[in-house]
């Protein structure tokens, strides 16, 4: 709750991480002025659409403890009688209420920029199961590696260079059933069944791992 009041009064992160979306949007449209088919930017929006949610993420999660290291706060949280997992509890908690909002954000303007013109399928609107799903693994297992580069140096690259390996098969089950869900073809959905199933299950594991080996790396 500390992290969403404080949110509340500086608007920081999520503006942010919004601005930095909408400049993600501004080169992909610019990348893809040149193609003029509309089918062929259905066919890789759902790469296109994750790239973009990573990218804003890894933005957010960099900045996920900025407040606590900058007044010295974090010293306070690790010297309080608590769990740390409920302090991991808290933090992936209010990372991913803030990735919710920057997507309910973003991603009518992606649609309004790359799909307007684009006969939709009608199981389009199932790509908020693949964006749940996607979305709680992105902060759960955020969380954890920004603990870990918090006080590192270059803790935006080490963040991005750890951060990219560990959620690439959460990232390609859900890129996987937003791209079938956008197509709308018969005979794929057992594909799309299956990349959720891949994703839900990468969810439990990763976030029960980091849920308990949250309190060895908070208090390295």
């Amino acid at each position: 709750m500390k992290d969403i009041r404080a949110e509340l009064r500086t608007r920081e992160m999520l503006t942010s991480m919004a601005v930095y979306a909408l400049l993600v949007l501004t080169i992909y449209g610019a990348a893809l002025a040149q193609v003029g088919d509309t089918l062929q930017v259905i066919q890789f929006a759902g790469g296109l659409l994750w790239a973009l949610i990573v990218f804003t993420s890894l933005l957010g999660l960099n900045r996920s403890f900025s407040h606590e290291t900058e007044s010295g706060c974090l010293e306070g949280i690790l010297l309080a009688p608590i769990d740390r997992a409920v302090v991991f509890l808290a933090k992936a908690t209010s990372n991913l209420l803030f990735l919710a909002v920057v997507e309910v954000i973003v991603l009518p303007l992606f649609f309004l920029f790359f799909l307007s013109g684009a006969e939709l399928a009608a199981t389009t609107p199932m790509i908020a199961l693949p964006l749940f799903v996607g979305t709680v693994g992105v902060a759960g297992v955020g969380t954890l590696l920004s603990t870990m580069t918090i006080d590192t140096r270059g803790r935006d690259v080490l963040l991005a260079i750890l951060f990219i390996p560990v959620i690439f098969p959460l990232l390609y089950a859900c890129v996987s059933a937003t791209t079938v869900a956008f197509l709308g073809v018969e005979g794929t959905f057992g594909t799309f069944w299956t990349s959720c199933a891949v994703a839900a299950v990468y969810d439990v594991i990763m976030i029960a791992t980091a849920w308990g080996l949250y309190e060895f790396v908070v208090d390295a």
